[in-house]
């Protein structure tokens, strides 16, 4: 008997206690079956805290429902929730009263034996003291749900941070990539009428600015800002409220009053003198009283908290989105500034590449322009300048002008030879762009 493990469940949405046999190696999935079976709450939509408001791990055995502590394994619960609810509608009704009990609640002023009397109100009192515990225990169940949305809440900020930290990045790249783009834009304009110039490049260069204005797009998450503003708000306004505190001070007077009525009827000697309840079921009444009043704003406030939590579990998907779009827009933001910078590299290749092409043509052209001249500038030296047809009559005239024209003929093929090779290139580059 010593070695069983017995799990406690309170559900939140009964106010009942449910206990349960834990086998050896019992999985958490096989537990929620025969929770399920006991409550009627389906597995998928049962959430089962621990008084921190951790949410048990469905990897881990059952046995994790058992802590051993110091104040014994027999008073540890479990909190049970449901899912599919965020309206939580209370009070629920009191623990039933017991025979003995509910005979003086009917007639408080029926007289009894003394000795008779101190047994009903001994359980009148155990009766006052059961109503307290059991708001205690649906306390630490708001307790439970209260830490739980927060840690929700921890886990929304940081995610809220990580979104508005990407977005601050996407926003400072797209500025710089706009800026980038537009001094690009202006500058190839300059140089279009004695540079380079290619329909096709800048076209694709005016539809990168455009897209970039496109993924700007994604970087407007107010919407959401918004929204875990407002939300946080409403956190902090739960947390200060009076209901976020225990209200059992009220039930632990009615708790004192009884147990000090008892006393005194102790004291009183077992003779054959009788007495009535009246004072007795007064207190019982208030005590049942008082716990409907604060059982009512118990859940109207654990109501609350799971309407936060149930935003905050709305929240998560869209901010996950919002990140997602954060990443790609700043992913095809970078391409485009780099393909960008790849085609301004290549021009610039294709630029230097032509300026070559005309320094070689140009040194060329110069060489064949001082060959003729020196020519005949030497067949001039030795007297008058023969007439063109003469000179072609003589052999040695016409085998100096045949050796002109070849090598004029010569730098003509180069000179065609190297435009052909830039305009190849040219051409090259334009269909790579």
């Amino acid at each position: 008997v010593l070695f069983l493990q017995i799990v406690h469940i309170l559900s939140m949405t009964s106010a009942k206690i449910i206990s349960f046999l834990l086998h050896p190696e019992e999985s958490l999935h096989s537990l929620q079956i025969r929770i399920e079976f006991e409550t009627g709450i389906n597995t998928g939509n049962q959430e089962l805290l621990l008084e921190t408001g951790i949410c048990l791990d469905p990897r881990k055995p059952a046995s994790q429902c058992v802590i051993d502590g110091v104040r014994g394994w027999d008073s540890y619960m479990v909190y049970l929730f449901d899912k599919s609810k965020t309206v939580y509608e209370g009070p629920f009704a009191s623990r039933s009263l017991s025979d003995c009990v509910n005979y003086i609640v009917q007639d408080s002023k029926i007289q009894l034996p003394i000795p008779q009397l101190r047994k009903v109100w001994a359980e009148a009192v155990h009766y006052v003291i059961g109503l307290k515990e059991d708001y205690s225990r649906l306390f630490q169940g708001q307790r439970a749900a209260m830490l739980s949305l927060l840690r929700y809440n921890a886990n929304l900020i940081k995610m809220k941070n990580n979104m508005v930290s990407a977005s601050q990045q996407l926003k400072a790249k797209l500025e710089f990539f706009h800026q980038s783009i537009r001094l690009d834009l202006e500058r190839y304009s300059d140089q279009m009428a004695y540079g380079i110039s290619s329909e096709k490049m800048l076209k694709a260069w005016k539809e990168m600015q455009e897209k970039a204005s496109q993924c700007a797009q994604a970087e407007d998450i107010g919407y959401l800002d918004e929204q875990i503003m407002a939300l946080h708000t409403e956190i902090v306004e739960l947390q200060k409220s009076p209901y976020a505190r225990r209200q059992g001070e009220v039930m632990e007077s009615w708790e004192q009053r009884a147990i000090d009525l008892y006393k005194q009827l102790k004291t009183r000697p077992p003779d054959h003198a009788y007495s009535d309840s009246t004072d007795m079921v007064k207190i019982i009444v208030q005590t049942v009283q008082s716990q409907d009043r604060v059982l009512k704003e118990l859940f109207g406030h654990l109501s609350k908290l799971l309407g936060c939590k149930q935003k905050i579990i709305d929240l998560l998907p869209k901010i996950e989105v919002a990140l997602n779009n954060i990443k790609e827009a700043d992913n095809s933001v970078m391409q485009m500034q780099g393909k960008r910078q790849r085609e301004i590299w290549h021009l610039l290749k294709i630029a230097c590449t032509q300026s070559s092409s005309r320094s070689l043509v140009s040194s060329s052209l110069e060489g064949t322009a001082s060959t003729p001249a020196g020519t005949w500038l030497q067949q001039s030296s030795s007297g008058t300048i023969p007439h063109p047809l003469s000179s072609m009559a003589t052999p040695e005239n016409r085998e100096n002008f045949v050796h002109v024209i070849e090598e004029n003929l010569n730098y003509l093929e180069l000179f065609s030879s190297i435009l052909q090779e830039a305009r190849q290139e040219q051409n090259n580059s334009m269909m790579v762009s």
